[in-house]
């Protein structure tokens, strides 16, 4: 009795250590798929190669701002039919009767939002809008407020990333209409904002402006790849500012 006890025992831990593995095994399958889940949206937020930055900040030529005389909006033809020279991706094609800027709010929304392809009308459903990533700081306590979480489409903000004045200002006074048209329409050079942060911009270039919040360093990136593009330029001041916003976003720890 006490022998088959034995037995029967030594089955019940081999069983219960088999069964063990397999819990164990499952455990950390299912881990690393929450752990791949959950660290998917932050690496995809991770933004611009670092390397890439410094590069694109190579390529922008230095000279003087240019004067603002003749500058006008109207200078720079914009929210035209959506084009594939805008470079809004093959999967925005069917909105060929919708301007560009109701084409950047279809990006860059967030859950449930509609462009009807004929109507070019925009529909929020539940869930639904735009959230701000440029950030806004409080005039009092010089603190980041609060990122804003719009719905209604007509209160967001289509931004310029580089200004049109400030496009202006480094070499598109000089370039033609067609030239002007490609910057004020380009899908790199739009991105959904809170007005509030819009207005703190300004026609601003990034000597006197950086969004304060989390989307600084995408920022850099497009605003460099907008310059280089159009072969739009920077002054010394815009130059020296960017080479330190460049330098915090390669290395945030500032140590090197």
């Amino acid at each position: 009795m006490t022998r088959w006890t034995s037995r029967a025992g030594r089955s019940a831990r081999r069983v219960l250590g088999v069964c063990a593995a397999i819990v164990l095994t499952a455990i950390v399958a299912v881990g690393y798929v929450v752990l791949e889940e959950w660290a998917e949206p932050d690496s995809a937020q991770n933004g611009p190669v670092s390397g890439e930055l410094t590069e694109l900040l190579a390529q922008v030529q230095i000279a003087p701002e240019l004067p603002m005389t003749g500058y006008s909006r109207e200078e720079f033809p914009h929210w035209e039919p959506n084009r594939p020279e805008y470079g809004f991706g093959a999967e925005f094609t069917q909105y060929s009767r919708c301007t560009t800027r109701e084409v950047m709010l279809l990006r860059d929304a967030v859950g449930s939002v509609r462009l009807d392809p004929k109507t070019c009308d925009l529909s929020v459903g539940s869930g639904g809008g735009w959230q701000d990533e440029y950030g806004f700081l409080d005039r009092e306590t010089g603190e980041l407020k609060p990122y804003k979480w719009m719905t209604d489409p007509s209160g967001v903000d289509a931004e310029h990333i580089v200004a049109l004045a400030e496009a202006w200002r480094s070499g598109a006074a000089a370039a033609d209409e067609g030239t002007r048209r490609r910057i004020a329409n380009d899908a790199l050079n739009l991105v959904a904002s809170d007005p509030s942060a819009n207005r703190s911009k300004g026609d601003q270039d990034a000597a006197n402006y950086l969004p304060p919040g989390k989307f600084r360093c995408t920022y850099l990136d497009r605003y460099l790849r907008v310059k280089v593009a159009y072969g739009l330029t920077a002054d010394p001041v815009e130059q020296m500012a960017l080479r330190t916003a460049v330098a915090a976003c390669v290395d945030p720890s500032g140590l090197g």
